[in-house]
């Protein structure tokens, strides 16, 4: 996060009052581009699908595919990849007429290279030392690193994330055959198309359908979302940049469409699309902690500053922030609220920690000053929702929580293709909603939590209900989530 950015006056805060005088009327608003049960995410589904828990990878118990891949080892990451084409391509020979019109034709090369062994040319280019997986249209081949890539995410994220990278690739073989990935467009329209069609296939593969793979709606698809940190861009990149994948957040987002709303979804994502909600910029020149500011009295102050800013409209009376304790109801939570006394309390100790820059050695304790200040912000909305008479207890006031807590994230971005103007003088810096993801997708996260610390079950509603906050504003969260 940045501070000290120029300050501009902020033009449209959506009074909390206004909004739940219109969501009172007798048209309900649909918003956004979250799959919502009647007008909310339905805080135990995934897109519609009940959450459940239980095996997510590889059926036991049936038969490898026979296809032909060149230089294909038989080992267990050829095999895994083999089935996984081969499941994606049979998704696409049904989908695929449905959604354009005309038969799938299947690839004509698939191809397997050990990054640490000998080497292959593929697509014109040397294999060697490259960690990779890759769709190349001159040759309509699809080849990937069994040595280096696929196990490493096989080992960190599960087999399915393995199935994930596999149908992404397939997802560029679709848009060159359907035409909607056109010659010369922007690699970051290519590649979120492709994320998106990823996530219908998935959506294919949690309805049970898929002949050789199953994912739980639970915590199989969250570690399939978590994945995207593996495969995203380098933090600070610009999604005009050639070759530009997108960070975490804007992965996600496109594999949720293409869960929810199915292929067409994805074949109608274009330059528009992309340049109104796309959130993968380059660090501001006057940034000089890299987008991770330390988490402390004086850095929480202002973020305090900025969430009475932003809600300033509202009318609510701001809480009380204290430094130590917690409250009753949900004690032992790094940031607590509590209701009787409109108080948030703060274990300073804890926050600083999940504030870090992760390292190699605590990546389960530490994300990043977003997680931390996320958590922050999702115990001063309650006070938001209290000063309405707002439920702040069960899932749906989680889920509450976290739109409002997206809402605020959209509020300090600094957009070139316009959108709400941001708040106050803090920005959303390179890596920030990256990180909310990740805290969105931990268990315990107070992002998605209600007043009692208890979470949503299903990671990847968490995720959807802070998005409807990002993209549409503090009115979708009163209308949506009621």
């Amino acid at each position: 996060m940045l501070m000290g950015a120029a300050r501009r006056r902020a033009v449209r805060v959506t009074a909390l009052v206004a909004a739940l005088l219109l969501a009172a009327g007798c048209t309900t608003v649909i918003r956004g581009e979250a799959k919502r049960v009647g007008a909310v995410v339905d805080p135990g589904s995934a897109a519609g699908l009940k959450v459940t828990e239980g095996a997510s990878g590889p059926r036991s118990g049936v038969a490898d595919a026979q296809i032909t891949v060149e230089n294909a080892d038989d080992g267990v990451m050829d095999r895994l990849a083999s089935n996984a084409v081969t499941d994606v391509q049979r998704y696409w020979l049904e989908q695929f007429p449905l959604t354009f019109g005309k038969p799938y034709e299947p690839l004509r090369r698939l191809a397997s290279w050990d990054s640490g062994g000998k080497n292959m040319v593929l697509c014109k280019s040397n294999t060697a030392g490259v960690e990779n997986a890759f769709f190349c249209p001159s040759e309509d081949l699809i080849a990937w690193d069994r040595g280096g890539l696929l196990p490493m995410l096989s080992t960190n994220y599960g087999p399915m994330a393995v199935v994930a990278v596999l149908a992404h690739e397939v997802g560029h073989a679709v848009g060159h055959r359907s035409g909607v990935t056109k010659l010369g467009m922007p690699t970051i329209i290519a590649e979120q198309q492709a994320d998106c069609f990823t996530g219908a296939f998935f959506r294919h593969v949690a309805e049970g359908k898929a002949e050789h793979f199953e994912v739980s709606t639970g915590e199989g698809l969250s570690k399939v979302l978590g994945a995207m940190f593996a495969l995203r861009d380098s933090v600070g990149s610009s999604y005009t940049k050639r070759g530009a994948h997108g960070n975490a957040f804007d992965r996600v987002t496109a594999f949720q469409f293409g869960f929810g709303q199915g292929p067409k979804r994805c074949a109608a994502m274009d330059a528009k699309d992309i340049d109104a909600r796309i959130t993968e910029y380059t660090f501001a020149k006057q940034d000089d902690t890299k987008g991770n500011l330390p988490v402390n009295e004086q850095t929480v102050k202002a973020i305090v500053e900025n969430l009475q800013a932003v809600h300033k409209d509202t009318g609510a009376a701001p809480p009380e922030i204290t430094f130590g304790g917690s409250c009753a109801a949900a004690a032992g939570a790094a940031a607590t609220y509590c209701e009787s006394s409109n108080t948030v309390a703060l274990d300073m100790e804890r926050l600083a920690q999940l504030g870090k820059a992760p390292a190699k050695q605590e990546r389960a304790r530490a994300i990043g000053d977003f997680a931390a200040f996320g958590e922050i912000a999702s115990r001063y909305v309650l006070s938001v929702q209290k000063a309405v008479g707002m439920k702040l207890t069960g899932e749906v006031a989680g889920l509450r929580t976290a739109c409002m807590v997206g809402n605020w994230a959209g509020s300090l971005l600094q957009r070139p293709y316009g959108g709400r103007n941001p708040v106050g003088t803090l920005r959303i810096s390179p890596g920030d909603l990256d990180e909310a993801i990740t805290q969105l997708l931990t268990e315990n996260t107070g992002m998605a939590a209600d007043v009692n610390g208890k979470g949503v079950p299903s990671g990847f509603a968490r995720v959807e209900a802070f998005h409807v906050g990002f993209l549409d504003g503090i009115s979708a969260c009163t209308e949506d989530f009621r």
